[in-house]
């Protein structure tokens, strides 16, 4: 009998159509064009305007057009996982929202939370459920509006962040595709460094935590950029070796999209020529869960079947993580 495995048969997107430009941020708060693209290498971000938009308008978007790509029909579905740190509500899930508003009725969905490593660490959840052999085809969505918990009186923390969602659908395989590896790490150490303070159970929302801004980002910049560097940069370089894989092995290399002197600071640790790194950090900030699909949602008609690819990933908690997959089908540019 042949091994079973799961790989990714179609990817889609969805971003909102409004960008908040770096200039356009300078006169929002203290802060400028070169000081924002000097540090980050971020020029603009996506933002969800208007009332009641959560992360679901952007994730029915991406679903939709999922289906339509893939040819799939809504009542073929067996789960939805939504990666996200901001769903629409703390209940129902967002990935319930989704799936009702394109039609899915057979499904079990929930939201996870791993922060900026959602992704990664949707993937190998995805992977679990198609090893049981139960479901044949489950949607996973990663991505957030970091712009609903952002405070933009806080120059450095309002410029880093985008709204985007990513959305892949998974299936089982028997071909020497999918996904092969994972090496995915918590430490709690990240705990105090980089959180929402508020609108938990444990600090319940109050007039006090809204006045003092306890329900938006807060990050001391230097831990997290420690942190980041080293681990991002390491488990990258580990899943490599455990693999018996060279930089020249590796077709692709996806990391998350924060900062691009984190990226810098992987590409140097694997090797791998910068030609063959996904980098849209400038176009879209940091969008969390997002950034990952992101980046293979637009370089999806670069990809052939059987590129060795290799994902990486920091976020809060501290999660991080890196997944060495192949990549499963021949993208194409659809007319």
């Amino acid at each position: 009998m042949k091994k079973i495995n799961a790989v990714i048969t179609g990817i889609s997107a969805s971003v909102p159509d409004y960008i908040l430009t770096n200039d356009e941020l300078s006169h929002i708060v203290d802060t400028s064009d070169e000081w924002i693209t000097s540090r980050v290498g971020i020029k603009e971000r996506h933002i969800l305007k208007g009332e009641a938009q959560g992360i679901s308008v952007l994730g029915d978007k991406a679903v939709a057009d999922l289906l339509r790509k893939t040819k799939t029909r809504a009542e073929e579905v067996d789960a939805v996982i939504f990666a996200t740190s901001t769903p629409d509500h703390n209940f129902p899930s967002a990935a319930s929202i989704v799936a009702e508003a394109n039609g899915i009725k057979n499904a079990f969905c929930f939201d996870m939370e791993a922060a900026c490593s959602g992704f990664i660490f949707g993937l190998e959840v995805c992977q679990g459920l198609i090893l049981t052999g139960r479901y044949k085809k489950i949607i996973l969505l990663a991505g957030d509006k970091m712009s609903a918990i952002v405070n933009y009186t806080d120059r450095n923390t309002c410029p880093l962040f985008g709204d985007a969602v990513g959305a892949v659908l998974i299936e089982p395989t028997e071909e020497n595709v999918g996904l092969v590896d994972a090496i995915l790490c918590t430490d709690g150490v990240g705990y105090a460094p980089l959180q929402m303070k508020a609108g938990g159970s444990k600090y319940p929302a109050t007039e006090n935590t809204v006045k003092n801004n306890e329900h938006t980002v807060y990050q001391e910049g230097k831990i997290v950029f420690k942190y980041a560097v080293s681990n991002m940069a390491d488990v990258s370089l580990e899943i490599m070796e455990k693999n018996g894989l060279s930089k020249d092995d590796v077709r692709w290399l996806v990391p998350h999209q924060a900062n691009m002197r984190i990226i810098d600071a992987v590409i140097d640790r694997t090797g791998i020529s910068r030609e063959r790194v996904m980098i849209n950090i400038e176009k879209y900030g940091n969008t969390s869960a997002g950034t990952i699909p992101l980046c293979l949602w637009e370089w999806e008609s670069k990809l052939k079947k059987g590129d060795n690819i290799v994902l990486a990933a920091f976020g809060a908690g501290f999660t991080w993580g890196a997944v060495y997959l192949k990549w499963g089908y021949d993208g194409e540019i659809e007319n």
